[in-house]
């Protein structure tokens, strides 16, 4: 933890601007506070970047830039299909406002928001390492991002506490296979699906979601692709990770 605040802290100073990039699944889990107090301290502009905004619907993404927005320029990106990386090299000429020199980003954000992606996406290169195993990112690089940006990447800051697997298993930060509750990981991800995107567990998983809780669309679930023990009952864990699996792949979305 040490690590990353002195890094984290480094490149605040160093850097004309920041990017705090954050799952737009889930922006508030994934905003830094203590970072953005960092960067406010120092005086240094950021820009928030909404990342996987391909996995979360219009109305959604809409909504979180106009309340962001009042917290710092906001920007959607998707580095699986590079959509808004032209105006986020945009936002970042007009928000650094720096002339006659290169302008020095810093990104930073979360374990898994996909920095080193966002980062490869604008510059049109695979110059960061990236990997869907977290903390892929040991140490500081530097990457041109063409004429007049150049990228500090960097490993990112812990948001959470080892014991908080729920917020690990959201962010795929832990597979299925690392999760010791999977069956509670699996109930979270359909709690937050049943609140936004009821249909998108009903479309996947051909089922029908009246009033039952959590663990129950769990069962329904489970009973429909037939996860079932010798007695007749439903394998939860088995169901369960089947969810996460499609939760962290990318099948299901808010």
């Amino acid at each position: 933890m040490v690590s990353y605040k002195r890094i984290s802290k480094d490149v605040i100073k160093k850097a004309d601007i920041l990017l705090e990039v954050v799952d737009a699944r889930f922006p508030d889990e994934t905003r830094n506070s203590e970072v953005e107090r960092d960067i406010a301290r120092a005086k240094k502009p950021f820009i928030i970047v909404l990342n996987k905004c391909d996995l979360v619907s219009k109305e959604k993404l809409e909504k979180t830039k106009s309340r962001l927005s009042k917290i710092a320029p906001t920007v959607f990106v998707s580095s699986k299909d590079r959509s808004g990386t032209t105006m986020l090299r945009h936002k970042i000429l007009e928000t650094a406002n720096i002339r006659g020199r290169e302008i020095l980003v810093g990104s930073l954000g979360y374990p898994n928001t996909g920095k080193s992606s966002v980062v490869n996406a604008v510059t049109g290169k695979h110059s960061a390492g990236t990997s869907s195993i977290s903390g892929h990112t040991k140490g500081v690089q530097h990457i041109k991002a063409g004429s007049r940006i150049k990228f500090i990447d960097t490993p990112g800051v812990i948001p959470f506490g080892d014991n908080d697997e729920y917020i690990q298993g959201l962010l795929a930060v832990k597979d299925s296979t690392h999760l010791k509750d999977p069956i509670g990981v699996a109930m979270v991800i359909i709690e937050k699906l049943c609140a936004e995107n009821k249909k998108a567990l009903e479309s996947l998983y051909h089922v029908t979601i009246e009033a039952e809780n959590s663990y129950e669309v769990l069962e329904l679930i489970g009973r429909q692709r037939n996860f079932l023990k010798k007695k007749g009952e439903v394998d939860e864990t088995r169901a369960a990770v089947m969810i996460i699996n499609d939760w962290q792949k990318g099948r299901l979305m808010i």
